[in-house]
């Protein structure tokens, strides 16, 4: 675990956001919390940015909190969330990952259209946040295996989205640089 003060500071904002559905907040700690993880190539902080990012998609879309099954998964959730910030705060890290594969776990004990339709959300979040640590510059291979997915989801996902064909090598024309330049010294 890489740090923890920022996987704390994540969880207990994610927390604040869920209660209040706020769901463009959940997205941004997802999306800050995979900076740091692209930096870091660290897998807590990938599986965080994941469960957010994952949290902002259900609770945005009010159609899931009309299945029998919503409350008590919802319940577990957030009682995971609040457990996994506990163990991180008594520097048990074992017991922190634990919670974080707790909220995996039972998506397994979902029954039907439900459980697909969260297993879907988890799924393309993780593909999601993938594309996004690639377009960081780390390799699709090891990107893929950071986040424990196949390579040919992730580039199917980043050929769609023209990730990849960003040309970084491109810059600006040697005549706009000039005349930038002689724009500087002129003031």
């Amino acid at each position: 675990m890489q740090e923890k003060e920022h996987v704390l500071n994540i969880l207990k904002q994610a927390k604040e956001a869920v209660e209040k559905e706020d769901v463009v907040k959940l997205k941004e700690l997802s999306n800050y919390t995979l900076h740091t993880s692209s930096i870091q190539q660290d897998p807590d902080n990938v599986a965080i940015a994941v469960i957010v990012y994952s949290l902002s998609k259900i609770i945005e879309r009010k159609k899931y909190t009309y299945y029998e099954e919503w409350p008590a998964f919802y319940k577990t959730y957030v009682k995971s969330i609040d457990n996994a910030t506990l163990s991180l705060e008594k520097d048990d890290i074992k017991e922190f990952r634990e919670n974080i594969n707790k909220i995996r776990s039972e998506i397994g004990k979902l029954s039907g259209r439900f459980k697909k339709y969260i297993q879907d959300v988890f799924k393309k979040a993780e593909i999601n946040k993938a594309s996004r640590v690639y377009e960081h510059g780390i390799s699709m291979q090891q990107t893929a295996k950071l986040l424990g997915i196949s390579i040919w989801d992730l580039a199917e996902y980043t050929g769609q989205t023209g990730i990849g064909d960003v040309d970084l090598s491109i810059t600006m024309p040697i005549k706009q640089r000039v005349k930038n330049a002689e724009e500087m010294f002129e003031k």
